[in-house]
């Protein structure tokens, strides 16, 4: 069984940054495909990034590339969203999902997996 708590949300104003963890428990963190994934009231979840098991390949959506950074730090069980350059169409709860797998996901029904999400509010 893994476990997953996403921590770093809050209030920020346009064009700030936040950085989102997302710690998992169990010794074998660092064989799960991480995804992040966001959800804004009223509509469905959405894919964000994404980042294999080994952290040496990565994926993001569109409305992200290029803003957003994600990482992991398999030593500490953890997975990073660096948030830059945020926008009022950020504002979402974020979760991180998992998945025991060598390659990347970007459909959510692919990830076992899930936090219970952190809120990102980004005001303009």
């Amino acid at each position: 069984q893994v476990q997953l708590l996403e921590s770093g949300g809050g209030l920020v104003q346009a064009g700030g940054s936040l950085r989102l963890s997302c710690v998992g428990s169990g010794r074998t963190f660092s064989s799960l495909s991480t995804g992040w994934f966001r959800q804004a009231p009223g509509k469905e979840r959405e894919f964000v990034a994404a980042i294999s098991w080994s952290g040496e390949s990565t994926y993001y959506a569109d409305s992200v590339k290029g803003r957003f950074t994600v990482s992991r730090d398999n030593a500490k069980n953890t997975v990073y969203l660096q948030m830059n350059s945020l926008k009022p169409e950020d504002t979402a709860v974020y979760y991180c999902a998992a998945q025991w797998a060598r390659v990347m996901y970007v459909r959510a029904y692919e990830y076992h997996y899930w936090g219970q999400g952190t809120q990102v509010t980004v005001s303009s």
